[in-house]
């Protein structure tokens, strides 16, 4: 089941921003529908429809004068609506070359990580002891597989390096107990999920341990899709600007800082 809401913009999220847009062309659409996962991936949404990826593009529809409302559904159901042009963008995709086929990313194919709602990072955590050691290049004392949440790119990272992947947790908080279980002996988490699992299950804290060195670090999009791009190139373009100018804006900076 999915969830619908549509954010309402108070004037205050109306920051005045340098190149701001003019006005928006006859027949351009003043609502747009985008997917957005339905856990929580904190600090940038939360399954109650917050978090700094939304705040960022509120503050966005706020400066075009358009809406944006939101779905939550599964992560890989969102990429198959967005694909076939259900919605109208994906909210938090890392790139993968495969992507394109089901969306655009800022700048196509060469993608312009200016235009990133956020960097994160996928962290690994093991159970003590059970010799996982990670130098930044190179993975050594597996024994058995890495769990990873379904549909995240820390599965492909990890297969590259010849690692084999549990990829059957549909979320964070799935991910943790069945580490905690010892039914797998190491976990990739977005690192933010991560401590935000690990604080509110202080026990956790006693038979586990992060390693010290990120798997790998990665800018988060709004994808767009295919149809919206196409027929209105301009307004996706006002957008993905949009995200740039208010990302570095240093009220939004000031908020990133409190909430990370």
């Amino acid at each position: 089941m999915s969830r619908a809401f549509r954010i309402i913009f108070p004037v205050c999220l109306c920051i005045p921003l340098t190149g701001a847009s003019p006005a928006l062309a006859t027949g351009t659409p003043r609502q747009l529908t985008f997917c957005v996962e339905d856990r929580d991936v904190r600090p940038w949404i939360t399954h109650d429809g917050k978090g700094l990826n939304l705040e960022l593009l509120n503050r966005v529809a706020a400066r075009l004068g358009i809406y944006f409302n939101y779905r939550q559904i599964a992560w890989k159901r969102c990429l198959e609506e967005l694909k076939n042009n259900r919605v109208d963008g994906a909210v938090g995709a890392s790139f993968k070359a495969e992507r394109l086929e089901y969306g655009v990313y800022p700048g196509g194919g060469q993608v312009d990580s200016r235009k990133r709602l956020n960097m994160d990072r996928y962290m690994l955590v093991q159970y003590k002891g059970a010799g996982l050691a990670w130098d930044g290049e190179k993975l050594t004392g597996l024994h058995g597989p890495v769990g990873v949440q379904l549909g995240y790119s820390a599965a492909d990272v990890l297969r590259s390096k010849g690692v084999a992947v549990d990829d059957g947790s549909p979320g964070a908080a799935e991910l943790m107990r069945k580490l905690y279980a010892r039914r797998i002996l190491a976990a990739s988490l977005l690192e933010g999920e991560l401590r935000s699992v690990m604080t509110e299950n202080p026990h956790y804290g006693a038979v586990l341990e992060i390693l010290t060195l990120p798997l790998v670090e990665k800018p988060y999009y709004l994808l767009l899709s295919h149809h919206l791009v196409e027929s209105w190139p301009g307004l996706a373009a006002d957008i993905w600007q949009g995200i740039e100018q208010v990302r570095e804006s240093r009220d939004y900076q000031m908020l990133e800082r409190q909430q990370q």
